[in-house]
């Protein structure tokens, strides 16, 4: 990466703070804030607290679109499984192994709850449990545990965000844990201009938004380069 391009992805992220569209992702923060306040796995009731994990005010977008049901899906795990799913989740948020083998175990157990699911459900259409959709959910729930360490993941955008900033070894294909080295050097680089850290923390709603440090300035910087 070069200084000078990291500099002006910062400016061009500055102009947007100051932008009609600085709003458009605040819901994401709102969602980040819901999943501190609610994630527990040592609560008895382990699905609903997963589904009062995932909520927003605004949009349920992030887990539920068209063709796209990845928190409805693990519900069904979760009621199917609770016992092995909880150890899913401890084995994601497990910071001393390395986040590659984290991300791929966790999209691997999917595939295993979801054959079980299709034994014990045969009538059922399903034939998805949308975690295999290049580590977008599996990071969701790394960035909303993780809010200092982890952001929203997306290959064509980290490539771009690559590409800009004009590093020439561009990956073919996904490499999580460099993603995650990336965005926390960004961030770094962020949190030393004042003028861009004041102009994101006007935007964010106490008690509404998660207030704390967080990594999703990165996610709406590759957003809009």
């Amino acid at each position: 990466m070069q200084l000078k391009k990291i500099q002006e992805v910062l400016e061009q992220f500055k102009t947007h703070l100051e932008s009609e569209q600085k709003e458009q992702h605040l819901y994401v923060y709102e969602s980040q804030k819901i999943f501190q306040e609610n994630w527990d796995l040592n609560v008895s009731d382990l699905a609903g607290m997963f589904n009062r994990s995932l909520n927003n005010t605004q949009t349920r977008r992030l887990w539920n679109r068209e063709n796209y049901e990845p928190k409805r899906m693990m519900l069904e795990f979760w009621r199917m499984q609770p016992d092995f799913v909880k150890q899913m989740f401890q084995d994601l948020f497990n910071e001393a192994k390395s986040s590659d083998g984290r991300v791929g175990r966790f999209v691997f157990y999917c595939d295993e709850l979801l054959t079980e699911y299709l034994e014990k459900h045969p009538r059922s259409r399903e034939g998805k449990h949308f975690h295999q959709d290049g580590y977008q959910m599996v990071s969701l729930y790394l960035t909303f545990r993780y809010p200092d360490q982890y952001t929203l993941y997306a290959l064509d955008r980290f490539k771009r965000l690559l590409t800009t900033l004009g590093t020439p070894e561009i990956p073919a294909t996904h490499d999580f844990e460099r993603f995650c080295k990336v965005t926390r050097t960004i961030w770094g680089f962020m949190q030393k201009d004042e003028a861009l850290m004041e102009a994101h923390r006007a935007r964010l709603e106490e008690g509404k938004h998660y207030q704390g440090e967080s990594l999703l300035p990165v996610y709406e910087l590759m957003q809009i380069i």
